[in-house]
């Protein structure tokens, strides 16, 4: 069991008449909805021949009008944060911060499946959403649901626990984890999302274990799950500034696909160091120099690549050999760049390079807060083994030291 677990309880504090406004469009159906603590106001729902640009603010604009909302009265932005449709995601995120800027007020970003699974709260299934992502593909996670109190005049707690976080795979092997999973649990498997209709005869070939698929009111994503989800991780701090947040794509789009195949990654040369050096500065607060870089390429310890697409670097890492280990430094994507999965790529093959070299284990530091840098070097498998205090100047901030060891 792993990833993140929400809890709701009824008559739980959640906050002072917190009032929240939902969108949802990660996918065809599109809907908003206006909760107030744990009293649903009003949802509004659209599953038919609208683009999201079209729906999402007429339909905010109809709940603001029948519910006498004043939208400066709003805690927060709820949004439906990924995997999904690239355009709908875009649509839904641009609109909850265009919102949140002009109100001044955070976003809570939602991820699209816990929302989607949080549909079918109190079933004894395990719930399993299944967004269509082409190619043989979906979007998908595993749920449960853990029932606490309801005894002595306690509430009652649906727990929603996570057992597979989110993830893009073929039908084939979803289902071969979702029967592992039913067989391990001794219960059967409710299945729902937009990938039902897609797959449906193929599950029927696949499974052997009992399932069934959700009726159609609570198939599809909702903003009123959204909603609930987002009073949670409200109540546990989870809220990002409008200048924070970004989508959860899981996948990288077509387009950047085919721009990602046209970057090459090759050892860094003397005729790069002008553009090393610019895109440092950048992203650093205390950038290394051109004399830096050129010693490091010119030195026969030390392994330095950039990724270059169409004679632009668009991204560089370093390894230093120390006594058969590499020390990873200098690692920064140019921003057009990052989300795509190149750094990952970047890296790998420098890693790949320094192995050859002899090198087998390898270090890193990263500042403690870089969340998005310290997913990637964990998909790597770089395992975080302490802290190093006050490492980083401009902000002061710790780091945090991580090892990818054989």
């Amino acid at each position: 069991m792993r990833g993140r677990n929400y809890e709701f309880l009824p008559g739980k504090e959640h906050g002072t008449n917190l009032k929240i406004a939902a969108l949802e469009s990660s996918a065809l159906a599109a809907s908003a909805a206006i909760m107030q603590d744990e009293t649903l106001l009003a949802e509004y729902t659209v599953n038919y021949k609208k683009t999201h640009s079209q729906t999402l603010l007429p339909m905010l604009e109809e709940l603001k009008r029948m519910t006498e909302l004043e939208l400066g009265t709003l805690d927060a932005i709820a949004v439906s944060a990924g995997p999904g449709s690239f355009t709908g995601l875009r649509v839904g995120s641009a609109t909850a911060k265009g919102l949140a800027m002009a109100l001044d007020i955070p976003i809570i970003a939602v991820p699209t499946l816990d929302a989607l699974a949080y549909n079918c709260c109190g079933t004894d299934a395990l719930v399993c959403p299944i967004m269509d992502a082409r190619r043989g593909q979906v979007y998908t996670g595993v749920y449960r649901f853990e029932r606490e109190g309801g005894e002595s005049g306690l509430p009652l707690c649906e727990r929603l626990v996570i057992l597979e976080e989110a993830c893009a795979l073929p039908i084939e092997e979803l289902a071969k984890r979702a029967e592992e999973l039913a067989l391990q649990y001794r219960t059967s498997i409710l299945f729902l999302g937009d990938g039902v209709p897609v797959f449906r005869a193929r599950l029927a070939e696949l499974l052997s274990v009992p399932y069934a698929f959700a009726p159609p009111h609570r198939c599809m994503q909702s903003a009123a799950s959204v909603a609930a989800l987002a009073m949670v991780r409200a109540a546990g701090g989870s809220m990002q500034s409008a200048e924070e947040h970004k989508p959860f794509y899981l996948r990288v789009s077509q387009a950047e696909r085919e721009r990602n195949e046209a970057v090459t990654i090759r050892r860094m040369r003397e005729e790069d160091l002008e553009q090393v050096s610019r895109l440092e500065e950048e992203n650093f607060s205390m950038p290394w120099s051109i004399s830096a870089f050129r010693e490091m390429v010119n030195h026969p310890d030390a392994y330095y690549f950039v990724a270059v697409d169409r004679d632009r670097v668009c991204g560089t890492c370093g390894i230093r050999n120390l006594a058969g280990e590499g020390e990873l430094t200098n690692v920064v994507i140019r921003e057009e760049y990052r989300g795509s999965g190149l750094g990952q790529r970047l890296i790998a093959e420098a890693i790949g390079k320094a192995q050859e070299a002899g090198m087998q284990a390898f270090t890193l530091e990263v500042r403690k807060s870089n969340a998005a840098a310290i997913h990637v070097y964990e998909k790597l498998g770089f395992v975080s083994e302490g802290i190093r205090p006050g490492f980083y100047e401009k902000p002061a901030e710790d780091a945090v030291i991580m090892w990818k060891r054989p």
